[in-house]
């Protein structure tokens, strides 16, 4: 790769594109109509800081996992896990997305964005990364909740509060994380093994994490449907969230039941999709009712 393509690869642009998209569900949902051309503005200078110290913490998460991605087939071309990149030239590189994310959300969208910005990059890239995730095999849910937050700073970005409607879409987030994370710990479960991570189908086998999958499936069915009970959507989303939360569940039922690897893969795939066809019917019931 490029030295430009080295750098870019530590910000996991497709892991960010996911955050950026989330935290924009949560600052269309925030503007009641149409968005003026301010809003638009605010939206845009929003993403771009959001995008800049998420890239940070990626970075800072390729740098303090070096030694674990080396051992990871799926993690090892990363370029501080190859070497291609020093420790002094990644911490810089996330120093200075950091610093300038955090810039540009203070200067030009609100404070209060910026500080649940800023740690949210430290509940990721210190607590999660550093303290959580090589000691418990809960890291994926506890260190959830950073990964969460993107449509609560969307929402603030926009209003300036922590609104209960932000909160219903965190609530969905920090659910689906850990069976979505957890079908690919159980079809990458050599690699985390190899590592020394205590992910759960390592420390408490398959059989227990299949269960586990499908019981967070369960309860992500129930919070998905807070939208429409709160009244932040009509039937248009209520459909989409029951079919595809309902699928989500069938696939957990099916890797209970029988395991495979294809099985889990399909299951993680799909996960990507709930999600994201999930937060894009809810943006097309906002502006359509």
């Amino acid at each position: 790769m490029s030295r430009f393509a080295q750098f870019y690869a530590l910000t996991k642009p497709r892991v960010v594109q996911l955050i950026v998209f989330c935290a924009l569900i949560g600052m269309v949902l925030a503007v009641p109509g149409l968005p003026s051309a301010a809003d638009l503005q605010a939206a845009a200078l929003a993403c771009l800081g959001i995008w800049l110290v998420a890239g940070a913490a990626a970075a800072f998460n390729c740098l303090v996992e070096k030694g674990i991605d080396a051992k990871m087939k799926r993690t090892s071309w990363r370029p501080t896990a190859s070497g291609e990149l020093s420790d002094v030239q990644a911490l810089a590189f996330s120093a200075v997305l950091c610093g300038l994310g955090s810039w540009v959300l203070y200067q030009w969208v609100n404070p209060l964005t910026m500080w649940l910005t800023f740690a949210t990059f430290v509940g990721y890239a210190v607590v999660y990364t550093v303290i959580l995730k090589p000691l418990t095999p809960q890291n994926i849910v506890i260190g959830g909740a950073s990964g969460a937050m993107p449509p609560v700073l969307g929402w603030t970005a926009m209003t300036g509060e922590v609104g209960p409607q932000a909160l219903i879409l965190f609530l969905i987030i920090f659910l689906w994380t850990p069976p979505h994370f957890w079908a690919l710990a159980l079809y990458r479960v050599e690699d985390y093994r190899k590592s020394g991570l205590p992910m759960l189908p390592v420390t408490h086998g398959n059989e227990f994490t299949r269960l586990q999958i499908l019981l967070y499936t369960l309860v992500l069915f129930a919070a998905c449907l807070l939208p429409f009970a709160y009244g932040m959507s009509s039937w248009l989303y209520l459909l989409a969230a029951v079919v595809l939360s309902g699928l989500f569940c069938v696939y957990a039922y099916r890797l209970w039941r029988a395991y495979s690897d294809q099985l889990a893969r399909r299951t993680f795939r799909f996960s990507l999709v709930h999600l994201s066809v999930l937060f894009a019917a809810l943006l097309l019931d906002h502006y359509l009712f």
